[in-house]
């Protein structure tokens, strides 16, 4: 049994999240295993993270922030970027992955989310010049990267449902870290990262988990259930 863990303040309207174990359930149809998936609310997630999260192969931090505790998330990032342990983030995953990233490993301890503190110092998520809530649009991905060997193709067309992302004026910091940026959408904005050196551990702007809800399974969620699958512990 593939056990996950999802990081995030569950909420019956919200349709990522609703699509989530439905994404999973598909997922492991797909790949002919098992999978169970637990919610973690971020105001449980204190500083025994290795405790809480020994009993998970892998880790997916979830749309439909502001999260109730944002230190309590970004906690679990960074667990799961020290620990190798399989991560996926989407939507609201992604914008934290990134300021866990930006704080704990390139030092700006003043990275930020705009929606969460309007007044940050350095607003590494910022809001999107045009809302995606609700739309679909390409992603160009990086010959030889992980994002395109999952999907066998560099280019692939996906829903949204934000209104926030990486502020361009701080794209660049990702050009010289293992943080590494895979996707752009067609106007070269980041859509896609994934951390070079870890077994798993990818984040999207767009939600994949939305392809269950007409019954799809997702290509980067049954990558992530077969990470998380090497990961029996």
């Amino acid at each position: 049994m593939v056990r996950i863990g999802l990081i995030g303040d569950y909420h019956p309207n919200v349709r990522a999240h609703i699509a989530i174990p439905r994404a999973l359930e598909l997922a492991a149809e797909r790949e002919d295993c098992e999978v169970s998936a637990a919610w973690m609310p971020t105001a449980s997630l204190g500083n025994e993270l290795a405790e809480q999260f020994s009993a998970y192969n892998g880790l997916w931090c979830v749309p439909a922030s502001p999260y109730a505790n944002m230190d309590g998330a970004l906690r679990a990032i960074r667990f799961a970027r020290e620990d190798n342990r399989p991560f996926l983030g989407t939507c609201g995953g992604f914008q934290h992955a990134m300021i866990e990233y930006a704080r704990n490993v390139l030092g700006f301890e003043e990275a930020d989310h705009a929606e969460s503190n309007p007044k940050a110092a350095m607003p590494l998520i910022a809001p999107l010049s045009c809302s995606l809530i609700g739309t679909r649009g390409k992603i160009r991905l990086q010959p030889g990267s992980q994002a395109a060997r999952i999907y066998d193709r560099i280019e692939t067309t996906e829903e949204y449902h934000c209104n926030f992302g990486v502020n361009r004026h701080y794209q660049g910091l990702l050009e010289h870290g293992r943080l590494k940026i895979t996707g752009v959408d067609e106007t070269g904005e980041t859509r896609v990262v994934e951390l070079e050196g870890h077994p798993f551990f990818m984040a999207t702007l767009f939600q994949p988990e939305l392809s269950a809800l007409n019954g799809s399974p997702h290509p980067l969620v049954a990558a992530f259930l077969m990470a998380a699958r090497m990961n029996l512990r």
